[in-house]
């Protein structure tokens, strides 16, 4: 910290006009991975992060959770102990941001000042808009693996269903793993063909999006298996309402013709994905733009009006997929543009829009979609070694065995294996 302070504590502060070279706000695995790639550079600036959360969490575990591979527990950490060194812990969340005079205003009162600003809040899943479904999440066989403690639940239904229908749905985009609905669905689809009730549990995908997944190279392989399990696919239909006690799931679906029509359908399991959007505080604030997501340029993740501050994962501006991959490739990205910034030079790395999807078909086997922007494919490994457009057990050791240990010991910790950030106008 600099300035007006000459030391700060290592968790939280609640002191006013503190002054960092570069402050991140979210702790998630943006900020931690931004972070701890910053720190690995720099050694002696100052770094806040602010973050009111004392857990976290590895998203991408939940469908593994739901799926009975991994243990709930495999998915949570203390946020105290993934700080990095030379880093302090700001255990408050943002509440407003006056880019113009280089301040974040928290919840404790007080409010921090920088040189540099990274805004890495994640987005908001909102339960809310669609009626009736808060008040039965966890209970009636309403279930999400967006949420670390109803994963659980999710599989405890895939387990006791023995007949019945079971609902699966997926929001308008954009939203985070746009593969994650899905890939609840293929593993509870392949649970039952195990034990034998495939026959006995009739499975239907209401999708608001025109097409099954974005990138048409995937296609194939993901209809071989709704094929497989005999699933009725529902395009261009979206959940509006959920009746838990009743068990009805309400959807508007939209016909060839563009035309609407309210259609209700009866469950035993719901598996719900919610309507997710920009954090309000960053919605309503000068860094947002369409959409209400930060407004930044989709290469160097600079926003587009105010050069010292940047954006990335969720939160962000940008086209990308909204995964964890695309996280790894852009905090070193970020980290060398913020230290371009705060030397004055200009930006030195820029961002291909990388991100990838292990969709999760049975147990076992995995369709890897790795792509960049307008769905340019971008294999990591040789298509001899591992075909993304297929399903492989690679891929499939890679998501639960090699996956995990590069989020937890690799990109959080800023070790940026096979992920070196891109020196704008260099070859790729």
């Amino acid at each position: 910290m600099t300035d007006t302070a000459a030391s700060a504590p290592s968790l939280s502060s609640s002191a006013r006009g503190l002054t960092y070279d570069v402050v991140v706000v979210g702790g998630g695995a943006a900020g931690l991975s931004t972070a701890s790639s910053i720190l690995k550079r720099r050694g002696g600036i100052t770094v806040a992060i602010i973050e009111p959360s004392g857990s976290h969490f590895y998203q991408p575990g939940w469908t593994l959770v739901g799926g009975g591979v991994f243990k709930q527990s495999q998915t949570r950490r203390s946020e105290k102990k993934l700080i990095p060194a030379g880093a302090d812990w700001v255990q408050a969340a943002a509440t407003g941001f006056e880019p113009d005079a280089n301040l974040v205003h928290l919840s404790n009162g007080s409010s921090i000042r920088y040189n540099v600003l990274v805004v890495a809040t994640g987005l908001t899943l909102d339960w809310d808009a669609i009626p009736g479904l808060t008040e039965t999440l966890g209970r009636n066989g309403v279930t999400s693996n967006y949420r670390y403690d109803l994963a659980p639940y999710t599989w405890q239904l895939v387990q006791t269903l023995g007949r019945g229908n079971a609902v699966f749905t997926q929001p308008p985009m954009p939203i985070k793993c746009a593969g994650a609905p899905q890939k609840a669905m293929y593993l509870a689809c392949d649970a039952w063909r195990r034990r034998g009730l495939a026959d006995n549990i009739h499975v239907s995908f209401h999708t608001a999006t025109p097409g099954l997944f974005g990138v048409k190279e995937f296609v194939p392989a993901l209809m071989e298996y709704i094929k497989r399990y005999n699933i009725d696919l529902e395009l261009k239909s979206r959940l509006t309402k959920v009746d838990g006690a009743s068990r009805i799931a309400t959807f508007e679906n939209v016909g060839e013709d563009g035309a609407k029509a309210t259609v209700e359908t009866e469950f035993d399991m719901l598996h719900v994905v919610p309507p997710q959007r920009a954090p309000e505080v960053i919605s309503s604030s000068p860094l947002a733009g369409d959409g209400g997501w930060v407004a930044v340029d989709p290469a160097t993740l600079r926003h587009v009006k105010y050069e010292n501050v940047f954006a990335l994962g969720d939160v962000a501006g940008t086209s990308n997929a909204k995964t964890a991959a695309a996280v790894r490739v852009q905090a070193p990205v970020v980290a060398v543009n913020v230290l371009a910034t705060l030397d004055h030079r200009p930006m030195v790395a820029d961002y291909d829009g990388y991100g990838a999807c292990p969709l999760t078909v049975e147990r076992g086997k995995i369709v890897l979609a790795e792509f960049g922007y307008g769905g340019k494919l971008e294999p990591t490994l040789p298509t001899w070694l591992l075909d993304g457009r297929k399903p492989t057990q690679l891929a499939w050791f890679l998501k639960e065995w090699v996956m995990p240990v590069l989020y937890w010991d690799g990109m959080l910790k800023g070790r940026e294996l096979m992920v070196a950030p891109h020196k704008i106008g260099t070859p790729r």
